[in-house]
């Protein structure tokens, strides 16, 4: 059971949270959604709304599922869930079931959009703004090499965080 808060309460390290206890990037609809996993994002505060940014390739099966939705969630597990979550990061939904694989079941939170039950904290993000990474602007040189050697370059999507839910 979940319980809505105020994003201003949560006190989780988000750099721990994202970076190493990783999230999933979920959209769709309740019956048709895909989800990813991310360990690159951020939650902080823009234009004075609590947003949180994540970063898609255009090849994941997940972009063409925020790209057609207003809205996307971040999902945030305990450990039990991280061989779950090791699977929806290296396996496409174009060719696995990962939510049924995973055992997830789908529950849907304002603007109808799908994040899962067994999740600790869900973040609904409705989406305001987007941009697609230009190499143009790295002033490391090192990060195109580094990270992008096929030349697949992350579009960045921003998102208010419209709804906060913890598990009770």
């Amino acid at each position: 059971m979940f319980q809505k808060v105020d994003p201003k309460t949560l006190d989780q390290n988000v750099f721990s949270l994202i970076g190493e206890q990783w999230m999933l990037i979920t959209a769709g609809t309740k019956e048709r959604c895909n989800t990813m996993t991310a360990s690159w994002g951020g939650l902080g505060v823009l234009w004075g709304k609590h947003v949180a940014t994540v970063y898609i390739r255009p090849q994941r099966y997940t972009y063409e599922f925020v790209e057609k939705s207003d809205c996307f969630t971040l999902a945030f597990f305990g450990p039990e869930y991280r061989e779950a979550l090791g699977l929806c990061g290296s396996k496409s939904g174009r060719d696995v079931d990962k939510i049924a694989a995973c055992g997830f079941t789908v529950a849907e939170g304002v603007c109808g959009a799908p994040y899962f039950e067994q999740a600790e904290l869900v973040l609904v993000c409705k989406k305001a703004y987007w941009q697609d990474m230009d190499p143009a602007h790295f002033l490391d040189p090192e990060v195109d090499g580094k990270h992008y050697p096929g030349r697949d370059y992350h579009r960045i999507y921003i998102g208010e965080i419209v709804e906060a839910l913890k598990k009770v």
